[in-house]
């Protein structure tokens, strides 16, 4: 098996140099022929077979540079590609003067979407051209000319009334400062509150109601919080009587209890009408106030804070616990 890469050739033994020649071909005429790789620039189709091919197609072409075919100095190139059906010759070239390719020979370029309506304008001669460009001119100048006459009376009509408004924000912006001048002013040298120096002038009818709406979220604040507060107190005054070895309510409504039977057993011994009326009073107070009896009942919450004595669970199961060295 031979080497793929060849570093050095086998000379025969009989082997002349000097009897190989160098032969010259005569230089090429006519336009430059080469073969490239290409891909069509658009969608065609084949006139011949009726095939069609679009765009992106690879191709293997002759590229063909003629030398007298130029535009304002740009080089035109011609491509010769076949057919892949039917191996006709097509041939299509650049053009400049469009930033495009034109087909010269063999196919028909397919209708493509951006090209609709440009045939106007890519058939238009110079003479339209310039034509076409006068008209647009004088049509401009026209209309300019028309627009400044019929704009004059407005434009002047326009000035007035931005000095009228350029006045007005002037003088409401000289009002605003003065008055916010002498308010400060007035707070400081007799420290009174600029609230109560506007006391609720130039406010509408919205900006009221809020203010109103404000101080009676405030009063209802502020009685909630000192209502908070008297509870919190008769909360605490037990704990304190507790704390100082006080009675507490039950012992009190015991030693009542004990007063009046002592007063009903001397009123007993007074009569026993005085005693009847007594029970009556009690049971009618009773039944006219039946969360003050429930109060005298029961003794109210404490919310002192008890701490729980810890359970010794390693003496429950057996774990005896090691005395300190002395």
């Amino acid at each position: 098996m031979s080497e793929r890469k060849v570093l050095t050739k086998y000379y025969p033994p009989d082997f002349d140099p000097s009897l190989v020649g160098r032969s010259r071909q005569p230089k090429q005429t006519g336009p430059k022929v080469q073969t490239v790789r290409l891909m069509a620039p658009f969608s065609l189709r084949c006139s011949t077979c009726g095939e069609y091919m679009y765009k992106g197609r690879k191709f293997n072409a002759r590229k063909e540079t003629p030398v007298d075919e130029r535009y304002l100095g740009i080089q035109i190139y011609r491509f010769y590609i076949r057919c892949t059906r039917c191996s006709a010759e097509i041939v299509f070239r650049t053009d400049p003067k469009n930033q495009d390719y034109a087909v010269e020979k063999g196919a028909k370029r397919n209708t493509e979407p951006w090209r609709r309506g440009l045939e106007g304008e890519l058939e238009e001669t110079d003479e339209q051209r310039l034509d076409r460009i006068e008209r647009e001119m004088a049509d401009e100048n026209g209309e300019i000319a028309q627009a400044e006459e019929r704009n004059a009376m407005a434009e002047l009509e326009q000035k007035t009334a931005d000095a009228k408004r350029e006045m007005a924000v002037a003088d409401a912006l000289d009002e605003i400062r003065s008055r916010n001048a002498r308010l400060e002013k007035a707070q400081r040298e007799g420290g009174v509150d600029i609230e109560s120096v506007l006391g609720g002038r130039g406010l509408s009818e919205e900006e009221e109601r809020r203010r109103r709406e404000e101080e009676e979220d405030a009063e209802a604040a502020r009685k909630a919080f000192e209502f908070a507060r008297l509870q919190q107190k008769l909360e605490e005054t037990p704990a304190e009587e507790e704390v100082l070895g006080l009675p507490s309510i039950p012992g009190a409504a015991a030693a009542t209890g004990e007063g009046s039977s002592g007063s009903s057993s001397s009123a007993a011994g007074v009569g026993p009408s005085s005693a009847s009326s007594t029970a009556a009073t009690a049971t009618a107070a009773t039944a006219s106030n039946p969360a003050s009896a429930a109060a005298t009942d029961m003794p109210p919450p404490s919310f002192k804070r008890q701490v729980k004595k810890k359970k010794d669970h390693s003496a429950l199961l057996g774990i005896k616990k090691k005395q300190p060295l002395v």
